[in-house]
């Protein structure tokens, strides 16, 4: 009797055990549940600089790495809190470049490794473009200046010799000044077979007063020329005025709070409200405000119009007029977003520009390259370093997504 009496305990035992467990497994799976939400709630709420490896710590024992795009949420935008905290403490956004100066530096090494893949039979090509794009540019100047001092030779001359193609053309973009290449691309802009004027646009568009001073200077000194007289010459109509007016590199600073709404009238009624348009007052007024108050007026514009600027640019104007005043509108918006599309349309469709390509990732590989990446992403379905990926190849294509620095993907 006590046997059979024990049999059906045991059962009810059982079974209560396995109930038991079952809660306590469905308990298991909505704690883990809530946490995975959790922390996706956390992970869009953390905000770091630079796409890399973030530490966030929710308990003492607890903590959780994740990649984090950098310039997130509002940064870009005029009146947001987080953006003016953030200029507050570094004012020109600077530091924002995947290309940063290398620790423990030394040229001396640095340049005996470059002669040492270029000497004997055949070229150590991964060695020169690992080394050159993790140094930053003066750096890369004192690798020049002690690679003559050590062995008598330029160095420049050398990676020529030893190089071809686009990565020849890329590895030389790397070893010149900043200053230096916009005053070379100008100048084969210039005086090249017809003239680029999209080269001229992009540079004279896109940097800051202080920068088209010293590619003014640095034209004269390197080619004794005058810069305006050779883009006047080279360039005609409204679309030559607006150059020069960019060139002047005089912008009025800050934000005249009388005058916005009186340019942005005076915008509306120069095209959309009058037949034909009046380009003089679009070039006056975009060539020679600042760029924190061009923001504004683009708002109030389109509050007045119901229309974006970009939208009364494209009906009012058109040719290299159109180009250069879209360039400095974007521009004023934003520049790293205006390099992401213009990354974006070199290599979409059939074939690549490529000479537009490596001048980008040159010259903004210490300046904003993460911001750029960032707002790549934003503006495309998929990542920089994916599209420069799939659209080069070679050693090229290393050394290009090593500009880069990473993928947002």
């Amino acid at each position: 009797m006590e046997g059979s009496s024990a049999l059906p305990l045991q059962a009810s035992f059982a079974a209560n055990l396995y109930v038991y467990l079952a809660l306590l497994f469905c308990l298991f799976l909505v704690i883990l549940l809530i946490l995975v939400l959790l922390l996706r709630q956390l992970r869009g709420l953390v905000l770091r600089g630079g796409t890399h490896w973030s530490p966030v710590k929710f308990y003492p024992t607890l903590t959780l790495f994740h990649p984090t795009p950098p310039q997130r949420f509002c940064i870009q935008r005029a009146n947001c809190p987080l953006a003016s905290r953030l200029k507050k403490r570094n004012p020109t956004m600077a530091g924002r470049g995947t290309v940063k100066p290398f620790g423990g530096f030394n040229a001396s090494d640095d340049a005996a490794a470059l002669n040492k893949a270029m000497k004997g039979l055949g070229t150590d090509e991964d060695t020169i473009l690992q080394l050159l794009t993790a140094r930053s540019n003066n750096q890369r100047q004192e690798i020049k200046a002690t690679y003559k001092t050590l062995f008598g030779k330029d160095l420049v001359d050398d990676l020529k010799s030893e190089l071809g193609g686009k990565f020849e053309t890329l590895i030389v973009a790397l070893m010149t000044p900043p200053i230096t290449y916009d005053v070379e691309q100008l100048r084969d802009a210039i005086k090249g077979a017809g003239t680029n004027e999209k080269v001229l646009v992009e540079i004279l568009a896109s940097r800051t007063p202080h920068q088209v001073r010293e590619i003014i200077a640095g034209y004269k000194k390197e080619y004794d020329d005058d810069l305006e007289e050779d883009v006047t010459g080279d360039t005609s109509g409204h679309f030559k005025r607006m150059l020069v007016i960019l060139l002047q590199a005089s912008r009025q600073q800050g934000v005249q709070e009388g005058n916005i709404d009186s340019d942005a009238q005076a915008l509306f009624a120069a095209g959309e409200q009058k037949y034909g348009t009046d380009e003089e007052q679009f070039i006056s007024i975009l060539g020679n405000r600042s760029d924190a108050h061009l923001r504004r007026v683009f708002q109030a514009y389109m509050k007045l119009s119901g229309y974006e600027i970009e939208e009364s640019i494209q009906r009012e104007t058109s040719g290299n007029l159109k180009e250069v005043l879209l360039a400095v509108v974007k521009c004023a918006r934003g520049v790293p977003a205006y390099f992401a599309e213009m990354l974006y349309y070199a290599m979409k469709g059939a074939g690549t520009d490529d000479q537009t390509l490596i001048r980008i990732m040159v010259s903004r590989s210490e300046v904003d390259m993460l911001d750029i990446r960032a707002e790549f992403r934003k503006m495309f379905a998929t990542s920089l370093h994916a599209m420069i990926k799939g659209d080069t190849s070679g050693d090229y294509r290393k050394a290009l997504l090593l500009l880069c620095g990473g993928d947002d993907a």
